[in-house]
């Protein structure tokens, strides 16, 4: 595997001397690998009309070898017409071609590649190989892109530690469905599959096997790119998802609901220039992320769990405390992950996150939140990453089952990074999860450690919104007559 990428990625930095930034790169990879491997199972493609020589019509085949066999401005201009004339297909097809533009408008430059692809067998590869060859280059095109790619790509240990904990078993009945409303290039859906065949070894019966790749994995994607990969990615570890083009905020979803919803929805606020006008939405907010978790609670199914990234702004943001407070009221909100500093390096390298886990149909009694924050080095691309390591203790101290009710103590982290609070304390703090800090920071006392800007603002700004809780508790107190003495 680590050899099939690293020769279609050196195609991708010969590329960027043509222009071609990564992820164009990724997206014109797309449509060659699906029509080469069309090709080698003998998948009849659709032809379209063009004009020979003499201007009379002619039937065009879109598949692999004709392509092939182009070269020069007619081996360009035929490719821009088959992606246009895929795209007005049906079913998947006309789903990853949607849209499709030729970027690669050097013939030598897409005559490279098509050679290059040209040279693996990619059906007789193991599924795992080339979905994992995949999955490989959409994590170098992520680190490798520019600022904010982290919204379309989850660091792959903190993915597989949320899904291990949420346990999105389709065999549980018959119409189980998982649910990503900001699925990016389909990680949490893949990596939910893959839990899946880990779980099972692979052996499920054909009616299940059935279910599983045909009606499970469901979700939704604002841009064009990102849905295509995802349908691509699934589609190469034998997966027929249901992915939907669309605003899952400022769309009124549909009426199906699903049993688990994992997800990382974007980072920021950008274009939320208004709130979206949802009926099922009760508090009224700009925020996004705030309304990822109304979105997310809609859209569960009575008992269903869920689990989604937010960063600390949202934790403590004007109308979090309403949010949350309806959230705990309708669902129980059993655990918060504070996950490491530097989380999403390189990706967006000044954004602190953490992990929200609830269920559906019950109201919270009791938080529990883990600090895999405090004292533990600072994320980096290369001298620290990320790795299983950093949340093991969290994934024991959760428990085996996914709703959060196994057996819990403080005493179950040695470093003391594990503590409970009542739905008392919680509406102490207006509900506000991220003030709930016990453990002192040292990593903060050493110059060499010291968070970036933007961390270092989004905790002032936290401080400021606790203190002006405080402040309008005491203003209230004054109102009802309670501080006559002052």
């Amino acid at each position: 595997m680590t050899d099939v990428v690293g020769k279609l990625w050196g195609y991708a930095h010969s590329l960027r001397h043509d222009g071609v930034d990564y992820g164009d790169y990724i997206e014109q990879l797309t449509y060659l690998l699906f029509l080469k491997m069309a090709d080698e199972q003998a998948i009849e493609l659709p032809m379209y009309v063009d004009k020979d020589p003499a201007g009379s019509d002619v039937q065009v085949p879109c598949d692999w070898p004709h392509l092939r066999k182009q070269s020069g401005t007619e081996l360009t201009e035929h490719y821009s017409k088959l992606l246009v004339a895929l795209g007005k297909q049906q079913g998947m097809l006309g789903d990853i071609f949607s849209g499709a533009q030729n970027r690669l408008t050097k013939p030598a430059t897409l005559s490279r590649l098509i050679k290059a692809i040209d040279e693996t067998e990619w059906t007789s590869l193991d599924v795992d190989v080339k979905a994992a060859a995949f999955e490989g280059l959409l994590e170098k095109s992520a680190a490798e892109g520019k600022k904010g790619a982290g919204q379309y790509f989850t660091p792959r240990p903190l993915i597989r530690t949320m899904v291990r904990l949420i346990q999105p078993d389709p065999r549980a009945h018959r119409q189980f469905t998982i649910c990503d409303p900001a699925c990016g290039t389909g990680g949490f859906l893949v990596a939910a599959y893959e839990w899946l065949k880990e779980e099972t070894g692979g052996a499920l019966d054909r009616e299940t096997a059935k279910q599983v790749r045909a009606s499970t994995y469901y979700g939704q994607e604002l841009v064009e790119r990102p849905r295509r990969l995802a349908l691509m990615n699934l589609y190469l570890h034998q997966v027929d998802p249901h992915i939907t083009l669309g605003d899952s905020l400022y769309e009124a979803p549909d009426s199906r609901r699903y049993d688990v919803v994992i997800t990382n929805p974007p980072f920021g606020n950008r274009g939320a220039n208004q709130a979206p006008v949802r009926e099922d939405f009760t508090i009224e907010t700009a925020n996004k992320q705030l309304n990822f978790v109304q979105h997310v609670l809609t859209i569960l199914k009575p008992g269903g769990r869920a689990a989604i990234v937010v960063p600390d702004n949202v934790l403590f943001a004007d109308k979090a405390g309403e949010v949350f407070e309806i959230l705990m009221q309708d669902a129980d909100v059993h655990t918060v992950l504070r996950c490491p500093r530097g989380t999403f390096n390189p990706y967006t390298p000044g954004t602190n996150t953490n992990v929200i886990f609830f269920t559906k149909g019950r109201p919270t009694r009791k938080v529990w939140v883990y600090d895999a924050r405090a004292n533990v080095p600072k994320i980096t691309k290369k001298s620290r990453p990320l790795t299983p390591a950093h949340f093991a203790e969290f994934e024991k101290c959760y428990g085996g089952d996914p709703n959060g009710l196994s057996e819990r103590a403080i005493g179950d982290s040695p470093e003391n990074r594990w503590r409970s609070f009542t739905i008392d304390e919680v509406r102490e703090r207006h509900y506000k999860l991220d003030s709930f800090k016990w453990l002192r920071d040292e990593d903060l006392d050493d110059p060499d450690e010291l968070p970036e800007p933007e961390e270092l603002i989004t905790e002032a700004m936290e401080e400021l919104q606790l203190a002006l809780d405080g402040l309008i508790d005491m203003q209230k107190l004054l109102g009802n007559g309670s501080g006559g003495v002052l």
